[in-house]
């Protein structure tokens, strides 16, 4: 039985590699990289680290939107999807702010999507 509980979470997390690899290319092609730091298929969480070129980027945080709400959708098992792009801790590339995403859990949930990544 734990055998089959490892085959499902490496399967999802197989998925979970290849929805990133398919619908967000452009990463990889400006130098950026996107590494699952955590999964919890009880829970339906996955965390998502965005790093390299990603780190200091104007339009990471509209990666981070797209991949949260594209993912959730099509990935059925995954129902909360946590990214950052490592910056919120400060200092850096003059960034590093803290936007928030459809789908957050924060106090001013009421306010809209936000603008919708290029891609």
């Amino acid at each position: 039985m734990s055998t089959d509980a490892q085959e499902a979470d490496d399967d999802l997390k197989e998925r979970v590699s290849n929805f990133l690899r398919r619908n967000f290319p452009q990463i990889q092609m400006h130098g950026g990289s996107a590494a699952i730091q955590n999964l919890d298929r009880e829970t339906g969480e996955v965390t998502i680290m965005l790093g390299g070129a990603c780190s200091g980027c104007g339009i990471s945080p509209m990666t981070i939107q797209a991949i949260k709400s594209r993912m959730v959708k099509e990935i059925p098992e995954i129902e909360v999807v946590h990214a950052d792009t490592g910056m919120s801790g400060g200092g850096g590339h003059g960034g590093g702010m803290s936007p928030s995403f459809p789908g957050d859990t924060a106090e001013d949930s009421d306010s809209d999507e936000g603008p919708q990544a290029p891609f």
